[in-house]
């Protein structure tokens, strides 16, 4: 299939972050190896590189859902070096992060980005600090709700043992909105193990940027963390009969 084209966000989802640690060939390389395990593990796998690498890495996706990092809530015409999300989509990108610790964005920019992204088709995970922030964020609509305490981001200390609290008090708070949007949860998510305990806390997804991008073997951390999370995720819903979608699709 192509891109994800039409396709519903899927849970469990993955979130591979590039941020600044990878571009060019590099990703390009990583965005293949996601694509294939993906595939062959039946999980959704997010990818997200340097704006400039979208295009070659999208053309490297069947299964892989590649989203920008950022997206301004700007119209075609001006605003120099703001990235708009016509350009996003022509690229090749299905959805966009929003709101990301390190690219913070008022509540007011949030809704009018997604507003933006829904007007060309773009999904949008929108990350929150909080479960109080998570929870406003919700009422915009996302497809996707990331809460990362960010305290624990980078660092070999995950949210799941660290802060259990703080992810089931997302889910929970979230899912009251609106129980179709994806709840991922991440921050300090390092081994096999931190995913899988976070998937036994309810999230519909995790994800890793220096876990897997900072390994002495990157493509086999991710497969060794994409494994552990489709193995959690069945057995915590071994007797659902069907996987967690998003209200909307990608495409």
């Amino acid at each position: 299939m192509s891109t994800a084209r039409g396709a519903r966000i899927q849970a469990p989802v993955f979130e591979i972050g590039l941020k600044g640690y990878a571009y060019g060939a590099e990703a390009v390389g990583l965005a293949r190896a996601a694509d294939r395990l993906s595939r062959e593990l039946d999980v959704s796998v997010i990818f997200d590189p340097q704006a400039v690498d979208i295009a070659a890495v999208a053309r490297e996706a069947r299964h892989l859902l590649v989203f920008a990092q950022h997206m301004d809530p700007v119209q075609v015409g001006r605003g120099a070096g703001a990235v708009l999300a016509e350009a996003i989509r022509e690229a090749g990108a299905v959805g966009t992060m929003l709101n990301h610790s390190e690219r913070r964005m008022t509540l007011g920019d949030i809704n009018r980005a997604i507003l933006r992204a829904g007007e060309v088709g773009l999904a949008t995970m929108v990350c929150a600090d909080s479960p109080e922030e998570a929870a406003a964020i919700a009422q915009l609509g996302p497809d996707i709700v990331l809460a990362e305490p960010p305290e624990l981001i980078a660092t070999s200390r995950s949210a799941a043992t660290e802060m259990r609290g703080f992810v089931e008090r997302t889910v929970e708070m979230v899912g009251r909105i609106d129980a179709g949007i994806v709840v991922m949860c991440g921050a300090g998510v390092q081994t096999p193990d931190d995913v899988a305990k976070m998937i036994g806390l309810g999230v519909g997804g995790t994800g890793s940027s220096s876990g897997v991008l900072r390994a002495a073997d990157p493509i086999a951390q991710m497969e060794a963390m994409l494994a552990a999370m489709k193995r959690a995720w069945m057995e915590m819903h071994a007797s659902a009969p069907a996987m967690q979608q998003s209200r909307g699709t990608i495409g």
